[in-house]
């Protein structure tokens, strides 16, 4: 049996000819064309404390308005439709939390100096929002979310009778410990875990004592961000040391001072050289152009 012409050829007419076409053919009609991005923004910026309610969905928002005024030719944005700016950030900040040196990366599908995109985004950031400084990074660097391996937080903490030896003791016991089993709540569900993998440094900050008020102690800390197994909070960092050192401890005020990137150069132990994840970012401030 002779195979069906139309089967090997279906784009073929009958009569052996390709099928009269008046135009370009356009599968999804309905969707606007997006270019390819051209550059991509690392920007660093500081964000305050906030309202419970503005993080999470509010905050995007209110980024995808900053960056709809902007007047940059943002991927997401160049359709003509009613689409939303490319942007991705390095880790959640908790609304209780300060951000030193927050980074988030946005796409342009044209090339813009660095001039012109402080001048676009200086003044329009979102509430509680300041800006720092930006990078052009490599189209081709790896996503921001999955090169962050670790976040530096300073955090405030004070109790009846709470004494830095005391903490600094319980500190060092917290490190050298193997393990460090935790209980996390998911909803209504207790989940155990190791914080140990998740914490990579816990220190007294000797140099804060003249910063903070005379009755808290301020600790500093690395927390690990790992792609399986989540990411160290602070807060269950600061309860696990208070049941090392067998006291009470109420946190007065948290810091996210920066992160540490897969390809950041590390100093030192993090307990003696300064913090990686803030001096990188200030040493590359101080580089670029302006």
């Amino acid at each position: 049996m002779r195979p069906c012409h139309r089967l090997q050829h279906p784009l073929l007419h009958r009569s052996g000819r390709l099928a009269d076409v008046t135009g370009a053919t356009d599968l999804h009609p309905e969707l606007p064309l997006s270019a390819e991005p051209r550059q991509r923004w690392r920007l660093t910026f500081a964000r305050e404390r906030v309202p419970a309610d503005q993080v999470g969905r509010a905050v995007l928002d209110a980024w995808q308005q900053t960056l709809a005024r902007s007047g940059l030719p943002l991927a997401g944005l160049d359709g003509g439709g009613e689409g939303r700016a490319r942007i991705a950030f390095a880790a959640p900040l908790p609304a209780a939390a300060r951000g030193e040196h927050e980074l988030a990366d946005v796409w342009l599908v044209e090339r813009r100096p660095l001039w012109a995109v402080r001048e676009a985004l200086c003044d329009r950031l979102p509430d509680a929002h300041r800006w720092i400084a930006a990078e052009d990074v490599w189209l081709g660097a790896p996503a921001l979310a999955g090169h962050v391996i670790a976040a530096d937080w300073q955090i405030e903490v004070a109790g009846r009778g709470l004494d830095r030896d005391q903490l600094a003791d319980a500190a060092r016991r917290l490190i050298a410990a193997r393990t460090l089993p935790r209980t996390r709540l998911k909803g209504a569900t207790a989940k155990p875990y190791d914080l140990r993998p998740l914490l990579a440094d816990l220190a007294i900050d000797d140099e804060a004592v003249e910063r903070v008020a005379s009755e808290s102690i301020v600790v500093r800390m690395r927390t690990r961000i790992h792609p399986e197994l989540g990411a160290g909070r602070p807060e269950e960092v600061v309860a696990a040391l208070a049941e090392s050192a067998a006291v009470e401890i109420a946190i007065g005020a948290m810091t996210r001072s920066g992160f540490l990137l897969a390809d950041d150069p590390v100093d030192g132990p993090p307990s003696l050289g300064p913090r990686p994840g803030v001096d990188v970012v200030r040493r590359r401030a101080a580089q670029w152009p302006r």
